[in-house]
């Protein structure tokens, strides 16, 4: 008898990949030579530092870089992480004991999972969220407690009746602000408030801090480790991949509460063997030398959203402009509401060849709008909008 995927006990307990709908239709008209303007992932297009990539050559010729590496990380790199934190924010961690290399912030997410959620120990986080936010608890055996977000102040009055009224008190409370895909965003007032109820209650906080440089219109996004007394309770999540050009080299880090730190290094001793050396080598030099850059990465999306913005409100969708990260979040216009958000997205994608992310995908809670990705240019995003408001006129 042949084995079937749905035999595996953790498989069983993920639900289809929404996305890959969409990722068929996309193949299929690139296969039959049609334009597809794809907004769909978030996979940053700009290139890597050239200091970086030169950096990262000249290691890779180096023998002595080609055996195992650290699995927490080069001493060198884990001090670049904390200076970076302590010019960015004030934030003095210790590289020893509060700061962990990851191969990228989904392998710091899904291994802390691992080695601090136990079978039904209840993680709350806001919903829509991104898919390894709820996944990632289930595959850990934990409880995905998720709440609504329709704007993080709902999210944390439903929190603080959580607490008042549940059986099961939340051993962790999972955020990520700027927020993907929603594109909220909090300030630190908000942060104090979250590390209060973990305290008071002794959960611990986790903080994915992905977009933590794509900010506009003057905002700044926050670390919750700014918050007094943030350590004894939280970490949070820094990935090179936005803030650097840096998706495809996985390089990320866990800051923090050193026990959590520790746990997540144990499990890690047993996993992996951490990031090839050139590349952590490679990402000391960004850390030290490109903050240049993301500043101009940070620029490059916000002339995107506002290009986009300005497109989708002149086709007849009005939609706000986000302060933070690199999505746009927009409602189902009022004409096409009677489409669930898939199939909205794939009426788009056939009609105007314009891809975007279906809400569903990232949670129930997702239904009613579409993700845009800032990954296309000027040109190819004016062009999308044209065929948008061709679509809706049509439509």
């Amino acid at each position: 008898m042949a084995i079937e995927t749905e035999d595996f006990y953790r498989i069983q307990k993920l639900p289809p990949y929404v996305f890959a709908v969409t990722n068929e239709m996309k193949a299929k008209l690139r296969a039959a030579q049609q334009d597809v303007v794809d907004f769909g992932m978030g996979n940053p297009d700009g290139a890597t530092p050239r200091i970086v990539v030169q950096k990262m050559a000249e290691a890779a010729r180096n023998a002595r870089n080609h055996r195992y590496s650290m699995s927490r990380g080069l001493p060198n790199l884990r001090l670049e992480i904390c200076k970076r934190y302590e010019r960015n924010y004030g934030v003095q961690l210790d590289p020893e004991a509060e700061a962990i290399t990851t191969i990228g912030a989904k392998d710091a997410l899904a291994h802390l999972l691992f080695a601090v959620i136990g079978p039904g120990d209840a993680v709350v986080s806001p919903n829509p969220a991104y898919p390894i936010h709820q996944y990632g608890v289930i595959m850990a055996e934990g409880h995905a407690c998720m709440l609504p977000m329709p704007n993080p102040a709902e999210f944390l009055n439903r929190l603080e009746d959580l607490y008042r009224t549940a059986t099961r008190k939340p051993k962790m409370i999972l955020i990520s602000f700027p927020h993907n895909p929603t594109t909220h965003t909090v300030d630190l007032d908000y942060f104090k408030e979250i590390i209060r109820l973990a305290s008071h209650h002794g959960s611990m906080v986790v903080h994915d801090f992905a977009y933590a440089d794509l900010c506009f219109d003057g905002y700044k996004a926050p670390s919750i480790l700014q918050v007094e007394g943030a350590k004894e309770h939280a970490v949070e999540i820094f990935s090179m991949s936005k803030s650097y050009n840096m998706a495809g080299w996985r390089v990320g880090f866990c800051l923090g509460n050193p026990r959590m730190i520790k746990a997540l290094a144990r499990i890690k001793s047993y996993l992996d063997y951490g990031i090839f050396q050139p590349l952590q080598i490679a990402s000391i030099i960004a850390l030290r030398e490109c903050e240049e850059d993301t500043h101009r990465i940070c620029h490059i999306y916000q002339r995107r959203r506002d290009v986009l913005i300005e497109g989708l409100n002149r086709a007849g969708w009005p939609v706000e402009p986000p302060k933070g990260s690199m999505f746009v979040w927009a409602p189902i216009p009022e004409k096409f509401r009677h489409l669930n958000s898939l199939e909205f997205s794939k009426s788009l994608l056939e009609k105007a060849l314009v891809a975007v992310a279906p809400g569903i995908g990232f949670g129930p809670m997702g239904e009613g709008h579409v993700r845009f990705a800032l990954i296309e240019n000027h040109h190819r995003t004016r062009q999308a909008m044209r065929s948008v408001k061709k679509f809706f006129k049509e439509g």
